[in-house]
């Protein structure tokens, strides 16, 4: 199959687009924004002591990329029919992964209120999902793919220790708040800002519950930037999505003061203006910590 470009939404409107794939009988998920492309499996060169997860490494035109086993990760078995299996090329957190599924079947375009969290659900699914689409006849489970990565290579996750070279800091009087979906996340980011000197924050699951708690904000009477001085949002959430909620905040005019700080693996070529569109004021990719530490020292210092 020829690079698939996906197609973009209108900016801040909360829908995605997600390709459906099966791993054995269970039907998964990925949003097109992290897809460059699919293709039909290549020969795979065996790395020596790598991850029981990862299958070895391809050539694809000019890259060498790593082959990620899904159905090892979620422990399924081997496919049936090899003929119908599929390698999903994604980027994110700054890298090219090629995902091994064993069928792609179609685009579905969904909105982020259509996703429940896995722990509505089952607490089995937490651990390897950040959704469950209920769609009309299945359920379509959207996978954590940044944790699958990081899992095989912690050195590209966030890494408290980059912080170090910052030194000692004091910012506790700054208040930020953090959308962000995944638990894993959320503490790495409250440890690594409380190293920064940042340890007023506070961290809501989703965008949406992040926009209830500044909606309530507004109702009292001391100005919103007094109580808050920056949000940082992620991109890909249940409910709300980065792009939603920072648009919504921007277009609010007791609430518009307010920097926002996109934090997402998302952040490439289509998706960055995309940000701005909605008025991101900084847009970072994950895990770049140090960055971030200091866009958010730019913004409310």
């Amino acid at each position: 199959m020829s690079e698939h470009k996906g197609i973009l939404l209108e900016s801040g409107t909360n829908e995605l687009e997600v390709i459906a794939f099966t791993i054995d009988e269970g039907t998964f998920g990925i949003n097109v924004l992290k897809v460059r492309e699919i293709i039909n499996p290549l020969p795979i060169v065996k790395v020596p002591n790598s991850h029981p997860n990862v299958e070895g490494i391809i050539r694809l035109r000019d890259e060498v990329i790593t082959v990620v086993d899904l159905a090892k990760v979620l422990g399924f078995p081997p496919s049936e029919d090899s003929q119908k299996d599929k390698f999903i090329v994604a980027e994110l957190n700054q890298m090219k992964v090629a995902f091994h599924v064993h069928n792609v079947s179609r685009i579905h375009r969904i909105s982020w209120e259509q996703i429940e969290k896995p722990t509505e659900l089952s607490q089995g699914l937490e651990a390897s999902t950040i959704g469950v689409v209920k769609m009309d006849e299945q359920m379509l489970l959207l996978l954590d793919y940044e944790k699958i990565v990081v899992d095989i290579n912690p050195e590209s996750g966030i890494n408290v220790g980059q912080l170090k070279s910052l030194g000692k800091r004091e910012r506790s009087m700054k208040k930020i708040i953090v959308a962000e979906d995944s638990p894993i996340l959320r503490k790495l980011l409250q440890d690594t800002l409380s190293e920064a000197g940042y340890v007023n924050v506070q961290f809501f699951d989703d965008g949406k519950e992040a926009w209830e708690f500044l909606e309530q904000l507004k109702q009292s009477e001391t100005a919103v930037e007094q109580e808050i001085q920056l949000v940082i949002t992620d991109l890909e959430m249940p409910k709300m999505d980065g792009h939603h909620l920072t648009k919504r905040i921007k277009d609010d005019v007791h609430l518009n003061v307010l920097p926002v700080i996109i934090f997402s693996s998302l952040i490439t070529g289509d998706l960055y203006h995309k940000g701005i569109r909605v008025g991101a004021d900084a847009q970072v990719s994950k895990p770049e910590i140090v960055e971030l530490v200091h866009i958010i020292d730019k913004h409310i210092i």
